[in-house]
């Protein structure tokens, strides 16, 4: 029983270093490194396009709503883009420094949030 009283704080102390050593798998939607990926979101990887411009970039990418509805996904963009700089111009549409950022539900057999990505106002 005392073994394990002085091991358990070596093990919590490991923990705590594992856990500042190991960054967070933080997901993004794919082109876009700097958009985070609603969770419960699932990044489909083939369906997205990058282009650089001399105007700047241009991104198409698609994720997977699973469950999530199109009010969730809007509500959670509302309350997450601001904070990353993003300017909501009308729903589903943001601004950020020079590029525009659309966000589109496409009908079809599987639901789908679209990311459009382009520059201009």
């Amino acid at each position: 029983m005392i073994l394990i009283t002085r091991l358990r704080p070596a093990v919590v102390a490991a923990l705590l270093w594992l856990a500042a050593v190991l960054p967070a798998q933080a997901q993004f939607v794919g082109g876009i490194d700097d958009l985070p990926l609603m969770p419960g979101l699932t990044d489909i990887p083939d369906a997205g396009v990058v282009f650089e411009t001399p105007a700047g970039r241009i991104v198409e990418a698609q994720a997977l709503t699973g469950d999530r509805d199109q009010a969730q996904v809007r509500a959670f963009y509302d309350a997450s883009l601001p904070q990353l700089g993003w300017e909501k111009i009308k729903s589903g549409q943001y601004r950020r420094e020079g590029e525009t950022l659309h966000l589109e539900f496409p009908e079809g057999p599987v639901p789908t949030v679209r990311f459009r990505l382009a520059p201009g106002p």
